[in-house]
């Protein structure tokens, strides 16, 4: 095999997550076929669904009970962070088609 072909072999990997930075946005993984663990590789933004853009988002008003004021209809703020896989997820890598090219991971696998 010369190394075009196992650049090409390489490209699209499965592995477990072995570590995250969630601040940088990076993860290791170790791959199911070698054994072997990553370097740290960027995960790639996955977009979350939210109803808008721009504008706060916040959850459907609730209906309140029993006529207490602290039970009344109410809505709350929502944070909506980027994915960043859990340790021992499954992941999809994906490397650039180069001799030692950088790998991102893709998304998870359920």
């Amino acid at each position: 095999m010369d190394d075009i072909d196992k650049i090409l072999a390489r490209l699209v990997q499965v592995g477990t997550v072995t570590v995250v930075d969630n601040d940088k946005h990076l993860a290791r993984v170790k791959f199911q076929d070698t054994g072997l663990v990553s370097g740290w590789l960027h995960v790639l933004d996955n977009r979350s669904f939210i109803p808008d853009y721009d504008v706060g988002q916040r959850t459907e008003n609730r209906g309140g009970g029993s006529g207490d004021p602290a039970f009344e209809s109410h809505n709350h703020d929502l944070i909506i962070k980027q994915w960043m896989p859990k340790v021992n997820a499954t992941v999809v890598v994906l490397y650039l088609p180069i001799f030692n090219g950088d790998g991102f991971v893709i998304g998870g696998i359920s």
